[in-house]
């Protein structure tokens, strides 16, 4: 029986639940001094001194240091497609851009002694206006960086039409001026690192909080001006990431120069109120978009105009609006497209990548536009989706905008939503209480959607090794935080080898024993690091059949492997077979090599897994609370190898977006302070205030690996958004509410309540 498409538990698991994880902050150091960084309160401002002294001087600080203590250079993007005229320090030398940003390192014995000398740390400011508002940075009337003489990061401008107007013959035109506001990633463990150099090997050991193990020693060893063979990057357990752990941080950087700078190992972990200001924040951009078509529902033009806020200093962030053009049309079949973005600086905390990364940002603005134009015309919001759904038969299907998608069957994910929901019912349902005047107002929300996983195509790093005692160790690439990783590969390996599941070991996150890797990102682990196992283990099989074939005297095309019994024998005579422990013997006793086989997988292109959700709340008409009822949802992933991990990310994909549509969201005031600096103040969801999700599996294999596998991360949240947000909308329709900004609050709805 194959273990592929089974219910495998999680192997992570049961360490994780009784004895816990390791951390970076577990992670013993003897010796090791504690860094605490000193952060700006200004949000805008010229600093004309900084005061060190009395820190200096408290007992247990090994130091305190600025950017000039350091020899740290302000440089500029290492992304080149970004303004390289916008250039950053690690630490802030003679301007502070946002409140959050360090300008100062304090390092002493212990946390609680380096913590009260960075409270004695304080810099002389010009308080400078702070510049929030994207729309007026898009201006350049002040400028964040005065020498680039724009606060442009970078831009796509709007596609060309031949002079054609796209509109001109449309018979409905809907507008629709909105937001996806700002939010930050969160998770449980915020950033911490651990470095180490050794002198006499002139060797740096560097303990990552990341996604990218060797993402992160290539950037540490050029920032420290070493070969990246004379650093060691190791990757314990991580308490999350959804794309913001990223290895780009500037503290990272910090702490490998003090550990090099102070030849004693240096750790920081950061707290839960840093994190909440200086970590990555996400999607920031609004939309000016216009949709149009006929009178029966043939949609037929989109437009959409995209202002990503980038905050102070360039990021990935900044690059994201380009999957806002590229998923411009989502699921759709629309012939005329054109999409301009523009990422502007303000004084907020940069801007990176979280989960989705620009999909969903696509996502909002396309379905929210479906359904104001359903609205338009009076036709049922799901019936205007099918009507324009790019037919499974158009596969492979290139965009106007470049997407080349590989398969799809949306109708089919969308009959399905409908027949397990009983749409029919909802409906009746929402118009009984219409009718009688219930103060518990239903909305019905649809989000029909696409994305596009490992979307820069990278490549991924697999090996497998059978030891002498029939077990297997694979190694991957890839990254681990809490995607299932070691279960699906080990599934992967068993199925394909015979060994059995219990006896494959799978590591990651160590740059000396993984020697190059892509890491954890974009929704990609299974569909490359999986299809490099898969591609290992094929080539040990046949590895073992050759030598099984020398061991038997026999030719290797006439050499089986049972799977099922984890033997290898002639065609015919299984009675006198070899196992895997055996045949990894002979091949080490006799040849002095191993059973060991790597791969590294390129995928030729990205794939494009898809869903329909299906969202259904209430909304209080007294209190304008929104509460989740149901949440049904049909997401493609393509073959799926555990459904049981497939459900979990899903589950907490939709958690996310459900999240940022109802409550999740980051708040300056007019002078750039941040007002939700803590999870009293953010609001994070809790299970508590969430639905039981109704998933329905669905698989479109794709023919772009050997595994027919998509991505699925990131496509709960994709999705999870604009059905929520449609549904809340869906809910006031009938009091001529067109539009409710996110987050849907309850004081937010409760005003539009008051309005109508």
């Amino acid at each position: 029986m194959s273990m592929l498409g089974t219910r495998v538990e999680r192997k992570e698991d049961p360490e994780l639940l009784t004895i816990g994880g390791t951390y970076v902050d577990d992670i013993e150091c003897e010796g090791a001094l504690h860094a605490v960084f000193v952060r700006s309160t200004m949000a805008h401002a010229d600093i004309t001194a900084i005061q060190l002294d009395e820190a200096r001087q408290m007992p247990g600080v090994v130091g305190a240091f600025t950017a000039a203590d350091l020899e740290l250079s302000a440089d500029p993007p290492r992304m080149p497609m970004l303004n390289q005229q916008m250039l950053r320090s690690p630490l802030a030398t003679d301007r502070v851009r946002y409140v959050g940003e360090p300008y100062a390192v304090v390092v002493a014995e212990s946390q609680s002694q380096a913590t009260d000398a960075a409270e004695l740390v304080y810099a002389d400011y010009e308080p400078l206006d702070a510049l929030l508002d994207t729309a007026e940075a898009a201006l350049n009337d002040r400028l964040l960086f005065p020498e680039a003489e724009t606060n442009t990061v970078f831009a796509i401008p709007p596609s060309q039409q031949n002079g054609q107007d796209p509109f001109a013959d449309c018979e409905v035109v809907v507008e629709l001026a909105f937001d996806n506001p700002r939010m930050t990633a969160a998770p449980l463990e915020p950033r911490t690192a651990l470095a180490s150099w050794d002198a006499g090997a002139q060797r740096l050991t560097y303990w990552a909080c990341t996604q990218f193990p060797h993402q992160t020693r290539d950037t540490i060893s050029a920032f420290c001006g070493l070969e990246p063979s004379q650093v060691h990057v190791i990757t314990p357990d991580v308490g999350g990431g959804f794309g913001a752990k990223n290895a780009q941080y500037v503290e990272d950087f910090v702490i490998a120069r003090l550990t090099c700078r102070l030849g004693r190992p240096v750790r920081w972990a950061e707290t839960r109120s840093e994190a909440m200001i200086g970590f990555t924040h996400a999607r920031a951009i609004s939309y000016a978009a216009r949709l149009g078509g006929t009178r029966d529902g043939d949609v037929t033009a989109y437009e959409v105009d995209a202002l990503q806020d980038a905050g102070a200093y360039p990021m990935v962030g900044s690059v994201l609006p380009m999957f806002v053009r590229i998923m411009a049309t989502g699921v759709y079949d629309i012939p005329n497209v054109a999409v301009s973005t523009n990422s502007v600086t303000t004084n907020t905390a940069p801007v990176g990548a979280y989960r989705g990364a620009g999909r969903p940002e696509a996502a909002l603005a396309i379905e929210r536009m479906m359904d104001l134009f359903a609205a338009e015309i009076e036709m049922d919001p799901g019936e205007l989706r099918r009507r324009n759904f790019i037919p499974p038969e158009a596969f492979p299907f290139t965009t106007p905008t470049g997407a080349d998608m590989d398969s799809g069957e949306y109708a089919k994910a969308l009959d399905a939503v409908m027949e397990a929901a009983d749409y029919a019912g909802l409906r009746a349902e929402q118009e009984r209480r219409r009718s009688a005047g219930s103060p518990r107002l239903l909305g019905l929300g649809w989000s029909a959607y696409v994305e596009i996983s490992n979307p820069m195509g990278a490549p991924e790093f697999g090996s497998l090794e059978v030891r002498d005692d029939g077990s297997a160790l694979v190694l991957t690439g890839s990254s681990n935080h809490g995607q299932g990783h070691h279960t699906a590969y080990a599934q992967i390996a068993s199925d394909l080898t015979g060994i059995a599941f219990e006896k494959i070991e799978v590591r990651h996150g160590d740059t000396d024993e993984v020697k190059r890797g892509g890491g954890t990102g974009g929704s990609r682990s299974l569909q490359t690091g999986g299809v490099a196992v898969f591609e290992a283990a094929q080539a040990v099989v046949e590895q073992a059949r050759e030598a099984a074939a020398t061991m038997l005297e026999a030719d290797p095309a006439d050499i089986v492997l049972d799977v099922d019994a984890g033997t290898f024998a002639v065609v015919g005579t299984p009675a006198r077979s070899l196992d895997w422990a055996q045949i990894a013997a002979h091949v080490i006793r006799s040849e002095g090599g191993e059973l060991h086989a790597e791969s590294d997988f390129q995928p030729p292109a990205a794939t494009f897994p898809f869903g329909v959700q299906l969202s259904v709340v209430e909304v209080d008409s007294d209190t304008g609370q929104v509460t989740p009822l149901r949440h049904v949802t049909c997401d493609d992933a393509g073959v799926i190898v555990n459904p049981m991990i497939v459900e979990g990310q899903v589950h907490g994909g939709v958690a996310s977006g459900i999240a940022h549509a109802l409550g999740e969201v980051f708040v300056y005031d007019e002078d750039g302070n941040p007002l939700t600096g803590n999870f009293m103040d953010y609001a994070i969801a809790s299970a508590a205030e969430l639905p039981s999700f109704e998933r329905i599996p669905l698989e479109t294999p794709t023919d772009r690996n050997p595994l027919g596998a998509k991505g699925i991360g990131e496509s709960g949240t994709i999705g999870a958004t604009p059905a929520v947000h449609n549904a809340v909308v869906d809910a006031l329709s009938h009091l001529g509410v067109r539009h409710v900004e996110l987050p849907c609050t309850p004081e937010r709805v409760w005003r539009h309540l008051q309005e109508h």
